[in-house]
């Protein structure tokens, strides 16, 4: 498997929206850390994003797998950026 970070961007116009379904978006997260999918998931300190590293195959599994998250499909986050991670020290290191 590869690791991945899934970085999200949010529009602060959105937050309330965001806010009415976070439990549904941290059910679904729970789902893929019980499966080791996820290794790590949180919202960034300033509120206008978030990070997750994910263990999986390909990038292409990656951006299908998120068009799940239920913020995702209330079209709620600004934007995606979907990169490997190749880390060399450390706890995630290989």
């Amino acid at each position: 498997m590869s690791l991945f970070l899934v970085e999200y961007t949010y529009a602060p116009e959105k937050n309330a929206a965001r806010e009415a379904i976070r439990a549904d978006h941290r059910a679904w997260i729970t789902d893929l850390v019980s499966r080791d999918i996820v290794l790590s998931s949180g919202p960034f300190a300033d509120g206008l994003g978030a990070l997750i590293i994910v263990d999986t195959a390909d990038a292409e599994t990656v951006a299908l797998l998120f068009t799940h998250d239920p913020f995702a499909i209330a079209d709620l986050i600004a934007n995606v950026r979907v990169t490997e991670w190749v880390p060399v020290l450390g706890q995630f290191s290989v």
